[in-house]
């Protein structure tokens, strides 16, 4: 891919970029959260391209995302991080071939939302070329170390010339940290994504007539984290409580598993032996506009994923966050989210309080508008 020019180049000096953006994504939660930049940046008619790093890399999966926000195929994707299985040589892999890529494109900017290995490898590799990192969703914090996003997040923060940050909260732990880049709060780019995607979502999706489920009358699950979902045991208790949790609240549960959690549902005889199509509904992956249908019009959605946590307070669905810390610390007293940690006993409680809970908390996360100020103060030199 990288020119015989370019080759032997190990940074690039400011007169040897273009005026072009790199918008970077690789996983599904990160098309959503990028989608209202890429959006706005064609809006205005700025030069950029996308990069898709194959973190995520179901092209099926994928394929119903970019259909679903009307986004047009990335300019690059990346394959060779298909075959990596660890922490490490994933992001090694998409640090390689992010880097190929900026080498070839020598854009000024490379905006980075989140906190997936795909971003850390997409900031790293700018970094390294002096091309100018700008990182949507800084400032969070969970303040778990065992977690890989933690670690990720606060790389990220470190080496980032623009720090957009969600809301006040981020800005005080940047602040506290002395980062060194320009911080702006500028709401959260999840909340444009959902505001211009759920009235469509509830008008052309068919998902709860083809469960046959009537609104607020079921319990919606995701599990996904390593911790979760490759571990037998643990498996096994998660799904056994929120089993036990539908049948005491009268309330069947659908699953939408992830390929690789499917995956493990099979190695571990769960979907075969454990699990009864009257308690619990696996099914496959859905697109966006079905699972946005299909969270806000749940009674109350158990999930270990940040972004769910996030859409959920935004379409006002209680969350129960499978896990002992959360980086979405702002849906906690609000009453939006309870943590219920991983015993059966905490999520039994924790899903009885949930659903009787008002729906009347407000959003914390923005109006709607982030892309548009993130766009804004991209068109400015970090150091105005």
């Amino acid at each position: 891919m990288t020119s015989a020019g370019t080759a032997r180049l190990k940074t690039l000096q400011p007169d040897q970029l273009t005026s072009s953006i790199c918008v970077v994504l690789g996983t599904r939660p990160g098309i959503v959260k990028q989608s209202p930049l890429i959006r706005e940046l064609s809006r205005r008619e700025l030069p950029f391209f996308t990069l898709h790093t194959g973190q995520h890399y179901s092209p099926e999966m994928d394929a119903a995302f970019f259909s679903d926000l009307n986004l047009s195929v990335p300019k690059y994707r990346l394959t060779e991080p298909e075959d990596c299985h660890l922490h490490g040589e994933q992001t090694a892999a998409m640090l390689v071939g992010t880097e190929r890529v900026l080498l070839d494109e020598r854009p000024r900017l490379v905006l980075v939302g989140g906190d997936a290995n795909t971003n850390l490898a997409a900031a790293l590799a700018a970094r390294k070329l002096h091309i100018a990192v700008g990182h949507v969703e800084a400032g969070l914090r969970s303040f778990d170390w065992r977690m890989p996003e933690e670690h990720n997040r606060v790389m990220i923060d470190h080496i980032s010339d623009w720090l957009f940050a969600p809301g006040e909260h981020a800005v005080e732990n940047l602040r506290r940290e002395g980062v060194r880049g320009r911080v702006e709060v500028v709401g959260n780019t999840v909340v444009d994504a959902v505001l211009k995607h759920k009235g469509l979502a509830m008008e052309k999706s068919s998902v709860l007539a083809d469960l046959g489920f009537k609104a607020r009358q079921y319990l919606l699950v995701t599990l996904h984290r390593e911790e979760n979902v490759d571990d037998p045991a643990q498996l096994r208790l998660l799904l056994d409580a929120i089993i036990r949790a539908g049948s005491r609240h009268a309330m069947p549960v659908v699953f939408p598993a992830h390929p690789r959690t499917r995956l493990r549902l099979r190695e571990f005889g769960l979907d075969e032996t454990r699990l009864q199509p009257a308690d619990l509904r696996v099914v496959d992956p859905l697109g966006y506009l079905d699972f946005l249908c299909l969270l806000a019009s749940a009674g109350l959605v158990l999930t270990d994923s940040g972004g769910v946590q996030q859409e959920a307070c935004i379409v006002k669905t209680p969350c129960v966050t499978l896990r002992r810390s959360t980086e979405w610390t702002e849906t906690l007293p609000i009453g939006a989210n309870m943590l219920a940690g991983d015993t059966p006993a905490s999520i039994a409680e924790a899903v009885a309080q949930m659903l009787s809970v008002e729906r009347n908390w407000i959003n914390p996360f923005g109006d709607g508008n982030a892309a548009e100020r993130i766009v804004d103060a991209v068109s400015l030199p970090p150091e105005s």
